[in-house]
């Protein structure tokens, strides 16, 4: 998305041509032609998160115990591994990875 607001600024504030945008960030004609004379910007796409870790109550359940251990001291928290058998103890089926995602991705949510 910056890439196409740059090619609109140099375009319509600064005044340059197709070619000059072209040499300037090093991209194709037709890419900086697209972006520079048309007012249609691409929509982002919103990724649906899927897996028996978002449909079912598995992830709610995680994401309690980690917003909790948030809070405590990093010496006290579980590991990936003691809440992994902390599941399977509740009756979870899947894979010590599919818990090691979802606690990526989670950690890594804005």
């Amino acid at each position: 998305m910056s890439d196409i607001n740059c090619i609109k600024h140099l375009r319509d504030k600064k005044g340059l041509s197709i070619t000059k945008i072209k040499e300037t960030l090093g991209i194709n004609w037709r890419t900086a032609k697209k972006y520079a004379d048309e007012n249609q910007l691409p929509k982002s796409k919103i990724k649906k998160s899927k897996g028996m870790m978002h449909t079912e109550k598995w992830g709610d359940i995680v994401s309690d115990w980690l917003f909790e251990d948030s809070r405590l001291k990093r010496k006290l928290r579980r590991t990936k591994k003691q809440i992994y058998k902390d599941l399977q103890d509740l009756g979870f089926e899947g894979s010590y990875r599919t818990v090691c995602y979802f606690i990526t991705d989670w950690e890594n949510s804005p």
